[in-house]
């Protein structure tokens, strides 16, 4: 591959932000001891934030912003990984701290890196990326009270956010694990397609848009909360004894106003779903599950693949919630 190569670079000056697909060298990457020919990015609302501002997450300027990507090693300084390996990465601060993913090469630490299955193209990788990740997360937390709390089986399952990148990849993986997936949504346009992805039923978020009881009807063995405040807070109080919710978002808030009592009356479980951290391994089980549980013919249905150029003009719709399913970033494009 030539020394030159395109990139996204995000700067400031004063209050100004520009972005700008420009050539530059290896040279100007800075990090790291792995260097990858980066085939695949996309777009999480974060990348949504970084773009418009830094997000407050970027403290030096110019930057290359892209929290994930996937592709082939260069180069590497690093004994766990060679020329020509395939890996992914998604986290660790990679596109806030350290230059990221909207470049055609990148150099990274090699101990963020995951090596891509066999069973999983490059591809899909990043048609999930981040946000599919925290969703198999949020997935396989509920399907914890089966494996490791030996409890009853899962049967109704509830997606806040439901059409947005993390609630639309839910909603496929729970209904392949062979659970009855209710789907929260504001967009009554959106019933359809989230039927489509295996959603049993669609209700309009008003529903729970609203001041929450002390403790409600059990309905949901567990939920998967995208978006914060009431409709957590609803959906908390509408949980059933042992059920788990993975929290894995703040779509609407950052605000939740609740009670102690059904976490002490049902033994309901909160996890959140940190997946900028997690460990190695634990990723390593998560993508080595995801061809498994995730039905790529359909999810490639509502995906929308970009350049770099067109991502400028892309990202500011995720950031108002303009945009349905997944934006995949293609570097060759």
């Amino acid at each position: 591959m030539s020394n030159h190569f395109k990139a996204l670079i995000l700067d400031q000056n004063g209050d100004e932000y520009t972005r700008e697909v420009k050539t530059i060298d290896k040279s100007f990457l800075k990090h790291g001891d792995v260097t990858i020919k980066v085939n695949y990015s996309d777009l999480n609302f974060k990348d949504g934030m970084i773009l418009k501002n830094g997000g407050r997450l970027v403290k030096e300027f110019p930057h290359i912003p892209g929290i994930d990507f996937s592709g082939i090693v260069l180069e590497s300084e690093n004994p766990k990984f060679k020329q020509g390996n395939e890996v992914i990465l998604t986290g660790f601060r990679v596109g806030e701290v350290f230059y990221g993913g909207y470049s055609q090469v990148a150099k990274v630490n090699g101990e963020f890196l995951v090596k891509k299955p066999k069973n999983l193209t490059s591809k899909q990788a990043m048609i999930l990326g981040t946000a599919g990740f925290t969703s198999l997360m949020s997935a396989f937390a509920i399907k914890s009270r089966e494996d490791i709390l030996l409890g009853e089986k899962v049967n109704n399952v509830l997606v806040t956010g439901a059409t947005g990148g993390v609630g639309s990849v839910a909603v496929i993986a729970l209904n392949k694990m062979g659970y009855n997936v209710t789907a929260v949504t504001g967009k009554d346009s959106k019933a359809d397609y989230l039927k489509s992805l295996g959603a049993k039923t669609v209700v309009n978020r008003s529903e729970f848009d609203k001041d929450p009881r002390l403790i409600d009807k059990g309905l949901w063995d567990g939920v998967v909360d995208t978006v914060g405040g009431k409709i957590l807070a609803n959906a908390i109080v509408q949980t059933n004894s042992n059920g788990i919710i993975a929290v894995c978002g703040n779509a609407s808030t950052n605000e939740l106003n609740t009670n102690v009592i059904p976490f002490m009356l049902r033994g309901i479980k909160m996890l959140g779903m940190d997946s900028a951290n997690c460990s190695i391994k634990r990723r390593e089980f998560i993508w080595g599950e995801a061809a498994n549980v995730i039905d790529f013919t359909l999810l490639e249905k509502s995906i929308q693949t970009v350049s770099l150029e067109e991502l400028i003009d892309t990202y500011p719709k995720i950031l108002k919630g303009e945009i349905s399913g997944r934006v995949l970033v293609d570097l060759n494009k």
